[in-house]
């Protein structure tokens, strides 16, 4: 069974949380950042995206970048925009995103049992993306950002989060974007400990790369530890536990640069031989197995035979999968998604509007509207001990960095 803790937090006064808060720093670029940090020294991202503070032009893998993240934490523990408690807590975060809610329990796992398969992944990682983020917990001796992980319900656990979010909250407010935050200090931890510690196992929903650095980092101080015990707080990772089921997966949607020197008409035909082919007027995908097609200016819908698709296959069975076997590969000619520049991909949060602007602009030549990968098809994937195919799945609303920080020592 995977182990949890609870944790002394380093975490922003009541009064400042909503200035605090950050988005992670993963979901925008450093424009993005400098805008949504303007006006702000107490915004995180000054923390998860140091960038931000130097010249546009700095390396993002340069010395100065860390650096840079490690003088911004000092600033903010000198200037008390963060302080520590002084006893260990868990923490429960509540998320509300278009009258939707999920509620997750913040806690400590180890990084023991990420090695160990007890919490289990389904996404591939980048060495580079792998070996900043691990730089960045070292250099910081901290974990700035929690991992998104979830479970198969447990009923105890659901029924002590439902009587203890009923309390006065610790963090409550609507960011910007219109997600709603509320965070509760949970100080008798051992009644969520001893239930979660009963579940056989966790799953990665989102933020594969901040656990595996998580776990990089703890091996490294073990490795230049040589009074180990295994104690020590380093074994341990910040984490956000949530039940299936509140769990809300979009479309991760994709558009592609060119038709492989067809015309539509031939694109078209092409994907009228694949199954139901017909024009439509929304854009939005009814069912797995069907596909939305933006080719010359109209919309289009496939509908693969439900017959020609196993759905016992924890992988063939995925829409990212069919499309990639049938569509990509075949007609368009993109061999591996992971690494051809013909082929973009659009989180569903920005909806239809935004693939149709991508290509009437000429950039892009055809847009295709993905019908979401669902939990349990995310979890039977990591059961298998087999891996999505990339951008497989959109998690919303994000987590927000800043408001509860797991310190390695």
């Amino acid at each position: 069974m995977p182990r949890i803790k609870a944790f002394r937090a380093l975490r922003p006064q009541a009064d400042n949380a909503a200035k605090v808060a950050s988005v992670p720093y993963d979901v925008c670029d450093r424009d993005e950042a400098v805008e949504l940090a303007a006006g702000n020294p107490d915004s995180f991202l000054h923390i998860v995206r140091p960038d931000i503070d130097l010249p546009a032009d700095t390396n993002p893998y340069d010395d100065a970048i860390y650096a840079k993240a490690s003088d911004n934490l000092q600033r903010f523990l000198r200037d008390n925009v963060l302080q520590q408690d002084e006893g260990d807590a868990i923490f429960l975060y509540r998320q509300v995103m278009n009258g939707n809610s999920q509620v997750g329990v913040v806690c400590c796992c180890h990084v023991e049992d990420y090695e160990n398969n007890l919490i289990l992944k389904h996404e591939k990682t980048r060495k580079a993306k792998e070996d900043d983020r691990t730089r960045h917990v070292l250099t910081l001796g901290a974990h700035t950002g929690p991992v998104f992980l979830t479970y198969r319900d447990d009923s105890k656990t659901n029924a002590m989060v439902e009587t203890a979010i009923t309390d006065a909250p610790l963090y409550d407010f609507t960011a910007a974007d219109g997600v709603q935050h509320t965070v509760w200090k949970i100080d008798n931890a051992a009644d969520y400990v001893s239930a979660l510690s009963a579940v056989p196992k966790f799953y990665v929903a989102d933020g594969h790369h901040r656990a595996a650095s998580a776990w990089r980092a703890g091996a490294e101080r073990r490795d230049n530890n040589p009074n180990h015990t295994g104690d020590e707080e380093y074994n341990w990772f910040l984490t956000v536990l949530f039940p299936a089921s509140q769990l809300n997966i979009l479309s991760y949607n994709r558009v592609l640069k060119d038709l492989n020197g067809q015309s539509v008409e031939q694109v078209r035909e092409k994907l009228g031989q694949l199954g139901t082919f017909e024009p439509i007027t929304d854009p939005v995908p009814p069912t797995a197995g069907s596909f939305c097609f933006y080719l010359g200016g109209s919309w289009y819908r496939l509908t693969l035979p439900a017959d020609s698709i196993d759905h016992n296959h924890p992988i063939d069975s995925l829409d990212v999968a069919l499309l990639e076997q049938r569509v990509l590969q075949p007609i368009f000619g993109i061999e591996d998604v992971r690494t051809d520049p013909r082929i973009d991909f659009v989180g569903g949060i920005r909806g239809t509007k935004a693939l149709e602007t991508r290509v009437d602009s000429g950039a892009w030549a055809c847009a295709i509207s993905m019908y979401p990968t669902s939990i349990e098809q995310l979890m039977g994937v990591s059961d298998a001990d087999e891996i999505m195919p990339p951008k497989s799945t959109w998690f919303e609303p994000k987590l927000r960095s800043g408001l509860l920080v797991h310190l390695l020592d």
